[in-house]
């Protein structure tokens, strides 16, 4: 009788840390998910004051550059495209595309000397420069939480706990290629050539 009261104890006892493990796993699992969505709303924050700048960007640059129309509709187009993205890689791919067409804006407002000596537009490159690498910095924070979330859920034995609680994996915010990876950079100081004509 004493040993079966034993074994009872012993079963009881086994399940009580089992079910403490299972809380305690649940609890890390619970906590990396809302990591990762504060990650995200991190990375949309930085976005939207993006996607604030470049109409303002524009509207200061058009006078200028008459003959760009083109590429003014295209950055304008690629901005609300990334507007209107929904979840990560949506998201990731518009915003690659919107990166790209402002390094082609950028790269032909080189050749406007007038905008380079134009402090609004000066002030509104810097924001957006300053914009873009806080963006970077946000998307490396949601892509290190993203990844140990996801790595949680397929390591044994946690990831029994993610299966039975069906939690999911999250996409990563990524960069699509080479050329798409560089941050959009523009020299807007006057050069000594151009203030001697």
């Amino acid at each position: 009788m004493a040993a079966v009261g034993g074994c009872l104890t012993l079963i009881v006892v086994l399940a009580v840390i089992g079910a403490i493990w299972a809380i305690w796993r649940y609890n890390n699992l619970i906590s990396l998910r809302n990591q990762v969505s504060n990650g995200w709303k991190q990375i949309d924050v930085q976005l939207k004051r993006r996607h604030d700048l470049i109409p303002n960007l524009v509207a200061a640059v058009k006078g200028e550059m008459q003959f760009e129309q083109d590429t003014l509709e295209k950055v304008i187009a690629a901005r609300n495209s990334a507007v209107a993205a929904r979840g990560v890689a949506e998201a990731a791919d518009k915003e690659n595309a919107l990166t790209q067409t402002l390094s082609r804006l950028f790269a032909l407002a080189e050749n406007y000397p007038t905008l380079k000596s134009n402090e609004q537009v000066k002030a509104l490159m810097e924001e957006l420069s300053s914009t873009e690498n806080r963006i970077g910095f946000a998307r490396q924070f949601y892509n290190d939480i993203a990844t140990r979330y996801n790595t949680s859920q397929q390591i044994f034995p946690d990831n029994l706990i993610a299966q039975s609680f069906k939690f999911q994996p999250v996409e990563l915010f990524e960069l699509k290629d080479e050329a798409e990876r560089a941050v959009p950079r523009v020299d807007l100081n006057i050069r000594s050539d151009q203030t001697k004509s």
